[in-house]
């Protein structure tokens, strides 16, 4: 009697577990556990060095500069090199265009100058009873140069080379003859990007203007046979400027 209870039972309730296994297996399944993402640094965004920009510029200037006259009553023709030197200070305007690590642009500045030098030489002569110098200044100087660099981000290393503009004021005693001249120049520097919009720079540049002159007799002196004057003046400096500029991105 026992055992016909527990057939029955199983008889019973067998249908009901393959029902029970068919439905789950109906039951839609969780998805496999996903790897964990791969981390992935962001690169920092490289600078962009083109665009226009303007600044100030300021430093200072040391050079040569020396007075020539094969006509000169002392005998000497000229009074070899003398220094000159001395601050200077202005603005700066430019653009640069990028392409991969290479800039290349086109700049232009303007400056004020106080450099200037003298020589007590024998070609100078005198006044009366009291020795005169030859004085040679420069007050203002100008420069428009292409520029070609290499950028390593945010640090850029260049070359610059161009035409140069400025004056030669010449004179003994206090009085000048005043020529503006054209020459050239070239350099060198390195600009660091401080912000999106400022660098700074330091900057190195050689300029040579063609010889002035000084012809006046008040200003420069009397030549055999003690009728007229014709002094050349030459004039060459060497700039070392620092730089801020603000670049339209």
């Amino acid at each position: 009697m026992m055992r016909m209870m527990m057939r029955l039972l199983i008889t019973a309730v067998a249908p009901l577990l393959a029902a029970g296994s068919a439905l789950a297996a109906d039951l839609p399944q969780p998805p496999p556990p996903q790897a964990p993402a791969t981390y992935l640094p962001v690169a920092a965004p490289v600078y962009n060095w083109g665009g226009i920009y303007f600044g100030v510029n300021g430093g200072y200037g040391f050079g040569t500069s020396k007075w020539t006259d094969p006509n000169n009553p002392s005998g000497l023709t000229n009074t070899r090199d003398f220094d000159v030197s001395g601050g200077l200070v202005g603005a700066t305007a430019g653009a640069n265009y990028q392409t991969d690590a290479f800039v290349f642009g086109v700049e232009g500045d303007f400056d004020a100058s106080w450099i200037h030098g003298t020589t007590s030489s024998a070609f100078c002569g005198s006044v009366g009873l009291a020795a005169v110098s030859c004085e040679t200044k420069n007050t203002w100087l100008s420069t428009i140069r292409a520029r070609a660099g290499y950028a390593f981000d945010r640090v850029l290393v260049y070359g610059t080379g161009g035409i140069a503009f400025g004056n030669i004021e010449a004179g003994i005693g206090g009085n000048f003859d005043n020529t503006a001249k054209v020459g050239w120049t070239a350099g060198a520097g390195v600009e660091v990007a401080l912000a999106d919009n400022w660098t700074a720079r330091l900057e190195y540049l050689y300029i040579d203007l063609q010889n002035g002159s000084c012809i006046s007799t008040g200003d420069c002196g009397v030549d055999a046979p003690l009728t007229t004057v014709s002094d050349s003046v030459a004039f060459s400096t060497s700039l070392v400027r620092l730089g801020l500029n603000f670049k339209f991105r």
